[in-house]
């Protein structure tokens, strides 16, 4: 894929974010959470790496969303 094509899908992809009602995104969380679960089930060893690892994951995937959330 090349640039141009890379940006018009996520264009795309923002403008129709916003067509979501927050119940939807509550639900795409929820299918998120549900596959997280499955690969958890399916692949057991991805459960195997100590606690912290997790937590580094979630904070580097969070640090964007909350800073442009809490961002005056």
């Amino acid at each position: 894929m090349k640039g141009g094509e890379i940006m018009s899908i996520l264009n795309w992809t923002n403008s129709n974010i916003k067509k979501l009602t927050w119940s939807d995104m509550g639900l795409v969380k929820l299918a998120i959470f549900a596959f997280t679960l499955m690969l958890a089930k399916l692949l057991p060893d991805l459960l195997s790496f100590e606690w912290y690892w997790y937590f580094i994951v979630f904070l580097l995937a969070a640090i964007k969303p909350w800073s442009k959330f809490f961002k005056n």
